[in-house]
């Protein structure tokens, strides 16, 4: 399209990110700059923006009417998420004036800023598949007195973020299934799969960590694998079309009869792929772990893993606390705690006692004619409790005459000691 004195006609985003990429999710806001650069004067009716965001599906399917008789059945669904128009050149015509206002326009580069609001709701993810799509995009369009408007659009990333940081996209995965090979009446041993992976959240750019353990008890040689897949199910009029994709895989070693293999957190890395789509009613985009056993001339035996893939990465004090607890779960803990000693066993017996006085006589006095320290330890370690009274021996005067309570506790301790048993007794 000759676009005559109007040289450029582009929409820019304000980034939000560092990789200058225009991604939002809900609630955000969208702002940005429509920029014009004429050659000479431009007289311009209006300046339009229009923001939009739809998710669309579309696929055919052939019909049987009848003998030599086929016809097309077409599928098809929108739903929209955004609809925003705004005018950034142009004004309300007067009803006393005939003519419309417009706006000139002199040669060189002219920016007009625009902002809106994303919905405050769920939003899909930007996606685009064989079927089907959700997209988001500004459209800015120019209208001139008797020239066909010029237009530009520019999409728009959105992510309906998912935080894998949850207790459900934490919580670790696991399956085990066998499988008999049989011809005729002839049976061979069975083949037997377990696999386990840490948590069921990851991010594009992690690595799968895979714990598996295969038994090849068949006369067979098999060879373990495992892929991440990715399935696309399109849903429009009441009918559903899905679509499976590999995006990643790795190979086990070749196993013969009686062998086995264990997988001690082979690493499968998850390349930039779309997250996961979980809440739009027209698409939907789920992964799993498909580790499986490849069998020459038969099915294979496969185990499928769910996942679920996240915009927001683990937390390095989430993966911390994950590694705890997983090694907690290892532990043996004791069923019953041992029960406390009992007191009668640390009661003191009378040669106790008895060899403590006779320590105590017989121990070095100093010079100021005390006792060791150790003696006074030992001596008090076996002395019963004071005895306690709410008379106070030494009564302070009563202010006024009045009785006044006591509020302090006293200690009776008139200790005597027998020289023949070495027992207390208290008076």
């Amino acid at each position: 399209m000759v676009l005559g004195k109007v040289k450029t006609l582009a929409v820019c985003f304000d980034y939000l990110n560092d990789n200058n990429v225009p991604v939002y999710s809900g609630g955000d806001s969208v702002s940005g700059r429509v920029i014009i650069e004429v050659a000479g004067e431009v007289r311009v009716k209006t300046l339009n923006i229009t923001a939009r965001g739809v998710a669309k599906v579309r696929w055919t399917e052939s019909r049987n009417a009848g003998a030599n008789t086929a016809y097309t059945q077409n599928y098809t669904e929108e739903v929209e998420y955004l609809n925003h128009s705004d005018t950034l050149i142009g004004e309300e015509r007067d009803e006393d004036s005939p003519e419309e206002a417009l706006t000139v326009l002199n040669t060189g580069l002219h920016e007009f800023a625009f902002s809106f609001l994303l919905p405050q709701m769920p939003l899909a993810t930007s996606f685009e598949g064989k079927h089907g799509s959700v997209r988001y995009w500004v459209r800015a369009e120019l209208y001139r007195p008797w020239l066909l408007p010029v237009r530009v659009k520019k999409e728009f990333t959105v992510f309906e973020h998912i935080d894998i940081n949850t207790p459900l996209l934490l919580a670790p995965q696991a399956g085990t299934k066998d499988k008999t090979l049989c011809c005729w009446f002839c049976a061979s041993g069975p083949i037997s799969l377990s696999a386990k992976i840490e948590r069921k959240g990851y991010t594009p750019g992690e690595s799968l960590q895979i714990f598996a353990e295969v038994e090849n008890c068949s006369s067979r040689v098999v060879v373990p694998k495992a892929a991440l897949c990715q399935t696309q199910t399109y849903f429009a009029k009441g009918k559903a079309r899905q679509l499976q994709q590999q995006v990643a895989a790795l190979r086990g070693d070749t196993l013969s009869q009686g062998k086995s293999q264990s997988w001690d957190g082979k690493l499968l890395h998850i390349p930039p792929v779309s997250p996961s789509i979980l809440d739009c009613p027209l698409i939907r985009v789920e992964y799993s772990l498909m580790v499986y056993v490849d069998i020459p001339g038969g099915l294979n035996l496969s185990l499928s893993l769910p996942l679920v893939i996240g915009t927001i990465p683990l937390h390095a004090f989430t993966s911390r606390t994950s590694s705890i607890s997983s090694y907690c779960c290892t532990v043996s803990w004791p069923e019953r705690p041992e029960a406390p000693p009992s007191y009668s066993d640390l009661a003191v017996t009378d040669e106790q006692r008895r060899g403590c006085l006779e320590r105590c006589e017989g121990s070095e006095v100093n010079q100021e004619g005390q006792g060791t320290l150790q003696a006074y330890i030992t001596e008090f370690r076996f002395q019963p409790p004071p005895l306690y009274s709410e008379v106070d021996p030494n009564p302070e005067p009563s202010c006024g005459g009045q009785e006044t309570r006591p509020l302090t506790l006293s200690l009776r301790t008139t200790l005597t000691c027998s020289e023949q048993t070495g027992n207390y007794t208290y008076r």
